[in-house]
């Protein structure tokens, strides 16, 4: 019997070491061109920058005051801080060396031509989607358009075991979807900016929650999850559909104007989000903000409209300035008031709305708070050239003012949302000086 159990455990061990040596060492299957096109296929003119615009590549892998595309720019993630990498031409410390096929196994399939898994901070989940016109059109551009630098890759830091990028290869067997993109709608302006949405433009890898694993929860419109709200580098990434959207009741107009300005009627964009707008999308043809905007608009139909006429308990006490209320709106009234208003509506494309707004009433208060200690700057665009900025607030405020500020905002006019506590806002105070 003794003999029989220990032949059963060493086959069994036998048989462990094997599949693991054939995790670590098997090379990875990397996917294959999704559409095959003509062998004397040429890429458009201008269709590799205007790829790498809907693509937002310069956002992450240009670092502030850093040569465009050589890296360097620090991902906060919740395991810690991953550095881009070059993407220049440059044949020793950037792409200049890899082949077509393998720039597209780095876009879909997350792994560089030596087989080193690359951390989902790039959000190939996404990218998987992108049409083999775009791969070329990226390519092109990277290597025949882009000066090369060379800047070493920086060490990601990472705590153990997210440190072991081998692992990456069973997260991807759970992350990643099929590959290559199928329109849901038959609409071709619907379709295309479902593409943008769901593929080049990853917008749910910041709006879309991660599951237990990180990994996105969703990655098309199909699935109501998808865009359902997210939190990213100390910021709210709000849902842009279902309970809470940011856009619900917006008209198409609406979102496109804040996707090319950063800004609208009703808001103003912030935190990451200054980025995106920076350097992707108001870089993006009227034709492709009206297909984002009617995609979106299919997300969000039957969104109620608010009434706009009648005054509000929170409007009337501020307007009566009264001195025996109660601390939060007295803050407001010091601090808030001569740009928000009274009405908690702010100035058209200048002072967003409070009341209503997605970033006030988010589940979580980080992105309203991080607001409110480290105020945050509206980009200059070409639709709107004026740099515009809220102040800090940090300074001035204690973290229980902070605190019962954030949770006057969250419940006045017609907002209705957790309270916020002082811990939390000392937390994400101290996590700012230690950054």
């Amino acid at each position: 019997m003794m003999t029989w159990l220990l032949r059963f455990f060493l086959v069994a061990a036998v048989i462990v070491a094997v599949a693991f040596a054939a995790f670590l060492f098997v090379p990875v299957q990397r996917t294959p061109a999704q559409t095959a096109l003509a062998i004397d296929y040429a890429v458009p003119e201008g269709a590799g920058e205007y790829a790498m615009r809907l693509a937002d590549c310069s956002a992450c892998h240009t670092a502030e005051n850093g040569k465009p595309f050589a890296g360097g720019r620090a991902i906060i993630s919740p395991v810690g801080t991953i550095y881009s990498s070059n993407i220049t031409p440059d044949v020793a410390t950037g792409i200049g060396a890899y082949t077509l096929d393998d720039f597209r196994a780095a876009l879909y399939d997350g792994v560089r031509p030596d087989g080193t898994h690359i951390y989902p901070a790039m959000p190939y989940e996404n990218y998987r989607k992108i049409s083999e016109q775009d791969i070329r059109a990226l390519y092109q551009y990277f290597h025949d358009q882009v000066q090369p630098v060379t800047v070493e890759r920086r060490e990601s830091d990472l705590a153990f075991p997210f440190n072991l990028a081998w692992a990456l290869r069973a997260w991807k067997w759970v992350a990643l979807g099929d590959p290559g993109f199928s329109a849901s709608s038959a609409d071709p302006v619907q379709a295309r900016g479902e593409y943008i949405v769901e593929g080049p433009g990853h917008c749910g890898a910041c709006h879309t929650p991660r599951n237990a694993l990180m990994a996105e929860a969703a990655l098309t419109g199909a699935d109501a999850k998808f865009l359902s709200g997210g939190l990213i580098a100390g910021w709210t990434a709000p849902p842009l559909r279902g309970e809470g959207s940011a856009v619900a009741g917006w008209s198409p107009d609406d979102i496109k104007l804040i996707l090319a300005s950063g800004r609208n009627a009703h808001a103003a964009i912030n935190g990451e989000m200054q980025l995106v707008v920076r350097d992707s999308t108001q870089h993006m043809t009227d034709d492709d903000l009206t297909a984002i905007a009617a995609y979106l608009g299919t997300l969000n139909q039957g969104a109620p409209t608010r009434d706009e006429e009648a005054p509000t308990e929170t409007e009337t006490l501020l307007i009566s300035a009264d001195p025996s209320m109660d601390l939060g709106p007295r803050l407001y009234l010091d601090n808030c008031n001569a740009c928000h208003f009274a009405t908690g509506r702010g100035a058209d494309e200048v002072f967003p709305e409070l009341d209503g707004s997605s970033l006030v009433t988010a589940e979580s208060p980080t992105g309203l708070i991080s607001m409110i200690l480290h105020g945050a700057a509206l980009p200059s665009t070409a639709e709107r050239p004026a740099r515009l900025r809220m102040p800090d607030f940090g300074y001035r405020l204690s973290d229980d003012e902070v605190a019962t500020l954030a949770t006057f905002l969250r419940q006045a006019w017609t907002n209705k949302a957790d309270l916020v506590s002082a811990s939390a806002v000392a937390d994400l105070r101290k996590a700012a000086q230690a950054d």
